[in-house]
């Protein structure tokens, strides 16, 4: 059993490793080699979720790196594989030989792999790991275009927002450590003592969040836009934002044991779906209207994971990642065939291209949460769990929905007008379009399409009974038929208004909605209360370090020296001197000694007389 866990996470991670490193000499031979890897990962995964492989291996003196299969994972190891899959058979079209398709292949096994290991870890130090890979590699797949500056400068964004609320993984570490959790064990952090459980849950919370592109920071999302439709269609459904909801119902106990956590992730995730579903409406973009709607749904699956609703927010995790993963698909093929993004140059385009346009359709109107569509029935089952908490969770919660339909429909209106007279005229705003869509691109957005439709199953009581059993949590909440039917009418409704509203010819925008397409301005809001101060304080310490720290530094050297030519001065003018004078003078008593070795008898006999005559003169005088 633990070598099928090993196996599924060590598939993806080592044939991505092996085709990004190729490069350019596995062009030809990546994506055939990439999609046999995702499909035998998504085989691994199926086997998975049957068998629930678990394993452990030493890591470090006294920590583990655990990795299992349960109910919860079971669910997203299937769904991460099985979209990664469709992801990458799409993507065989998108990518000519020109390309360095090894690299980008490589790096979305790596990218899906990471994401399997999160699923996956029991352990805070695995997820740990795996989260920095995830957001590493995501990185490189937004800034997949790295010649073109403004791409590579998205990536930094995004990356940099994320790594922010990443620190909160670390503290968790260290605060479950010191709380006494020294195994870290995911299940057990709930247990760690107090104030230390707190500082875990803070820190936690503050990562989910931040992955999830939750308020406040959302904004990150908008600049991941900037990477190739099939990173989009990945990131945004079943990996990265995906993973910090998952953390959380995962970790609904610790968030419950806290007291304060559980309400203030629900009321993040409803805030975050009423405002992300406000942004997604002023959008003229479609793939940005598409990331702001992710963060708005995603926003459903937190607040299930703070209101309690694990099987709720499991359904509408699975269904938004099969929903939002054929959106992306299909506003990536129309990218590449029409060469633009603008909703107001799409105009036709579901008429121009059928299939890609009635999977597009079957997927706003999923996404719209109309009935009996699969996120309908998901959205329903959160906010039974949010009734349950607060009538004011609930109410925001039930107006996110209705926003939801608005910015859907507002998609669909504009893709299913007449063709305009001279459509080319807006077409070619990102790049030259190739006018046609590649033979790869029917079979994943049909299955995505058909799987975003019919996953409302999941809500009926049968299969619900059977999920909550899988997850633990059969004392959630139902909704009772006149939620169902109050849901089903207010998206109604907003869809007949939004089509009404978006058929009226299109106002100025006003400093409101220019504000909402700007993201509430966010990432001008984190650039000047956390950037430029962080910046600010590193100039400051870069200059203490300059004239205090290096400047001490610099000053005992110079004093060092000073000491160091005082002491040749006096090794120079002293001790040599000395030496030197006593060198001088045994030299000159030398000279006056060799003076009398003359070598002639006559003089010795002389100097012998001489001698003895001073002796007799000394001898007489002493006496």
């Amino acid at each position: 059993m633990s070598a099928l866990m090993w196996l599924l996470i060590a598939l993806p991670l080592v044939s991505g490793t092996a085709l990004a490193l190729s490069g350019t000499r596995a062009n030809r031979q990546a994506p055939v080699l990439g999609v046999a890897a995702a499909v035998a990962t998504l085989g691994l995964a199926c086997a998975a979720a049957v068998v629930r492989p678990t394993a452990s291996a030493p890591l470090f003196a006294g920590i583990r790196a655990g990795a299992g299969v349960d109910g919860l994972s079971a669910v997203m190891v299937v769904t991460v594989a099985a979209v990664a899959t469709a992801v990458l058979i799409f993507s065989i079209g998108e990518f000519g030989e020109d390309e360095n398709r090894g690299r980008f292949f490589g790096l979305m096994l790596l990218f899906a792999g990471a994401m399997l290991v999160t699923v996956t870890a029991t352990t805070l130090p695995l997820l740990l790991m795996a989260w920095e890979v995830m957001g590493a590699t995501s990185w490189a797949l937004i800034g997949y275009w790295w010649r073109q500056p403004q791409r590579v400068k998205a990536a930094d964004t995004a990356f940099l927002t994320t790594r922010t609320a990443d620190l909160g993984l670390y503290l968790a570490a260290g605060a479950a450590m010191a709380g006494g959790t020294g195994s870290l064990r995911l299940d057990a952090l709930a247990h760690t003592t107090s104030p230390w459980l707190h500082l875990v849950t803070a820190g936690m919370v503050v990562a989910a969040l931040g992955k999830s592109a939750q308020l406040p920071f959302s904004f990150w999302l908008s600049r991941a836009m900037q990477g190739p439709s099939p990173v989009s269609a990945l990131l945004h459904s079943a990996t990265m934002v995906a993973a910090g909801a998952y953390l959380l119902l995962r970790l609904h106990p610790l968030l419950t044991a806290t007291g304060w956590a559980g309400p203030a992730v629900a009321w993040t995730g409803a805030a975050t779906a009423l405002a992300l579903g406000v942004v997604a409406v002023a959008q003229s973009d479609l793939k940005q209207l598409l990331a702001a709607s992710t963060a708005a749904q995603i926003g459903f699956m937190v607040l299930a994971a703070g209101s309690g609703g694990v099987a709720a927010g499991t359904t509408q995790l699975v269904a938004h990642a099969a929903t939002k993963s054929a959106l992306f698909l299909a506003a990536g093929a129309w990218l590449t065939a029409l060469g633009t993004k603008q909703l107001p140059a799409l105009r036709g385009a579901a008429r121009r291209y059928r299939l890609v346009g009635a999977c597009f359709t079957v997927g706003v109107l999923t996404l719209a949460g109309l009935a009996p569509l699969s996120l309908w029935a998901a959205k329903d089952e959160v906010l039974a769990s949010a009734r349950t908490q607060s009538t004011g969770l609930y109410t925001v919660g039930l107006t996110a929905a209705a926003v939801a339909a608005a910015y859907s429909i507002k998609a669909l209106w504009f893709v299913t007008r007449p063709l305009p007279h001279d459509p080319a005229a807006g077409y070619d705003t990102e790049h030259r379009g190739t006018r046609r869509i590649s033979r790869a691109t029917p079979g994943p957005l049909l299955v995505l399409t058909t799987a975003a439709a019919v996953l409302g199953v999941l809500a009926l009581p049968g299969p619900t009974g059977w999920l909550r059993g899988l997850l633990g949590a059969s004392s959630e909440p139902s909704p009772h038929a006149w939620e169902l039917g109050l849901s089903a009418a207010v998206a109604l409704a907003a869809a007949g208004w939004a089509w009404w509203y978006s058929s009226r010819s299109a106002p100025q925008p006003g400093p409101a909605t220019r504000w909402a397409q700007g993201w509430l301005g966010l990432e001008r809001a984190a650039q000047l209360l956390v950037a430029r101060p962080v910046l600010a304080l590193a100039r400051a310490l870069a200059v203490f370090d300059d004239r205090v720290v290096d400047g001490t530094v610099r000053q005992t050297a110079r004093a060092g020296l000073a000491a160091a030519r005082l002491a040749r001065r006096v090794d120079d003018g002293g001790i040599d001197a000395a030496v030197s004078a006593v060198g001088s003078g045994a030299r000159r008593l030398g000279r006056w000694a060799r003076r009398p070795q003359t070598g002639l008898l006559h003089q010795y006999y002389a100097q012998a007389a001489v001698g003895f005559c001073v002796l007799i003169l000394i001898v007489l005088l002493v006496r």
